[in-house]
């Protein structure tokens, strides 16, 4: 007996990303900025709103640059639930992106895929971006059959992290990958002297 395939196939989920900078102060009273992907970050400083600053921006760099998938689980509910430990809830509807930050705190920047039943639930979060809904394409013959199939438009370029936010290894807004070059002994290129001075 063959079974044929069904066309409902479930969706398989995928677990959800998070993303944390952290500003972290030591005792010379320089600070740090830390994040949890492999990102280029700048060294200790004692310019502390300058760091606080490149931390809110490298936040919204990695909300901006993610797409919210419709198939992830909550990174909320895999964190069981900590973000909002006096209201239990289950996990369910779409999918969305948010951004915690406590401006009282002003230390640590949270960027999460989660739940939309638990989004509300998060103190100090900030719904940045839905899940779109998958749409399924339509196989259309064409009228004509000498006439070849419409071209396909393919989807608009995501941006990516910009480079001051991200890692050296990191794929360009082009595809390629994107090298850092060591340079040489340190030394300065020579300028050329101008004609006629």
């Amino acid at each position: 007996m063959t079974i044929a395939p069904s066309d409902t196939t479930a969706p398989v989920r995928v677990p959800g990303r998070g993303w944390t900078v952290r500003l972290t102060g030591h005792s010379d009273r320089s600070a740090s900025v830390t994040c949890t992907a492999t990102c280029r970050m700048p060294g200790r400083s004692r310019d502390i709103a300058a760091l606080r600053r490149f931390a809110a921006q490298h936040a919204a760099a990695h909300a901006k640059a993610a797409t919210v998938r419709p198939n992830a689980s909550c990174h909320c509910r895999a964190e069981r639930c900590e973000a909002h430990p006096g209201h239990k809830a289950p996990c369910a509807g779409g999918v969305v992106m948010i951004l915690r930050h406590d401006p009282v705190v002003g230390q640590v920047w949270i960027v999460e895929e989660v739940c939309e039943t638990c989004a509300p639930l998060i103190p100090h979060a900030r719904v940045l971006a839905r899940a779109g809904t998958p749409r399924r394409a339509a196989a259309v013959a064409p009228a004509d059959p000498d006439m070849p199939p419409a071209a396909q438009v393919p989807a608009p370029a995501r941006p990516g992290v910009p480079s001051l936010f991200s890692s050296a290894g990191a794929a360009s807004d082009t595809g390629r990958q994107t090298v850092r070059r060591p340079r040489g002994d340190g030394q300065r290129p020579r300028r050329r002297p101008r004609p006629g001075v």
